[in-house]
């Protein structure tokens, strides 16, 4: 699918079929795949890396453009599984027009920072300090769940609870990792300022995004160091409760077994010292030692403190 998109009064308004400033392919398919190699010149190996979410962010300069793939925050789903996912955009800078990739149809330009546009290059800046944003929001996000498994893990015992934990941690390894990608990118951007043709507004505004993004990652990295010791206390919370109630539960097997005990003894087919079958009082002796041995582990549980 094709956007065609303008820039008007600062602001991008989709232009519908004539010519434009931006053009957004969303999972192209392959006419238009044929279109972008063939006569816009980019290479299928990028174009492809474009559309693969465990590609690396990078810079390339072609003879006719410009090429970066940058990552940002895939949109999470209840299908997810608590597990937030990154995927891949490719930009492609010519002299006239902005070329976007994406492998799904996503909202690339809402926000405040698409207000004030006033060339290519304040677009695609706009859209790397987007994805910071977006990333920074997902963290936000996570930390809520994350509170909210806690609250689940010390009133369960169940063990899908602690697996969704592990999920956000899982996704917080995989947001550093694409952060990490972005920051060098945005260093490569900084080098070559001069290729891609940045004005002093830009290299202002490019300094602003490698600070976010530096700080993007400062709070990822403190949320999954975190999330990394909640993990570990929550397991052994979790071993030591279920250590107490296998220890309970042994006690009340042995309280059970003592007056099984004390019956079956009395049950055996031989003569008993100081009972005999007509003693009418039998029954309760029997039974009052029964009890009794009951009594005596409660007692010793209590004392004790088990």
């Amino acid at each position: 699918m094709l956007k065609r998109l303008n820039i008007s009064d600062g602001k991008l308004v989709e232009n519908g079929e004539g010519d434009a400033v931006v053009y957004v392919y969303v999972a192209p398919d392959e006419a238009e795949r044929k279109y972008l190699v063939e006569q816009l010149k980019i290479d299928e190996h990028t174009l492809n890396s474009s559309l693969d979410p465990d590609e690396l962010s990078r810079l390339e300069f072609e003879p006719e453009h410009i090429a970066m793939i940058f990552k940002r925050p895939k949109r999470y789903s209840s299908e997810d599984n608590f597990l937030f996912k990154v995927s891949s955009t490719g930009v492609f800078i010519f002299k006239d027009r902005l070329v976007i990739v994406v492998a799904e149809e996503t909202p690339l330009f809402e926000g405040k920072p698409f207000i004030r546009i006033q060339s290519i290059q304040d677009i695609f800046l706009k859209l790397i300090y987007r994805a910071i944003s977006h990333f920074v929001e997902h963290l936000r996000g996570i930390n809520q769940v994350s509170n909210e498994l806690e609250q689940q893990i010390n009133m369960s015992m169940e063990n899908k609870y602690l697996l969704n934990l592990f999920t956000l941690e899982k996704s917080l390894v995989y947001y550093l990792n694409a952060i990490n990608a972005n920051g060098v990118l945005i260093e490569k951007l900084k080098n070559n300022a001069a290729k891609i043709g940045f004005s002093q507004d830009n290299m202002e505004y490019l300094d602003d995004i490698l600070i976010e993004n530096s700080q993007c990652r400062g709070q990822t990295e403190i949320y999954s160091q975190v999330l990394s010791s909640l993990m570990d206390a929550r397991a052994s919370i979790i071993s030591n409760n279920l250590n107490i109630r296998i220890k309970a539960l042994t006690l009340i097997t042995i309280a059970i077994m003592l007056p099984t005990m004390v019956v079956s003894i009395f049950s055996m087919n031989v003569k008993i010292p100081f009972l005999s079958h007509e003693d009418p009082i039998s029954f309760w002796i029997i039974t009052l030692l029964a009890a009794s041995s009951s009594t005596l582990v409660g007692v010793l549980w209590w004392r004790k403190k088990w």
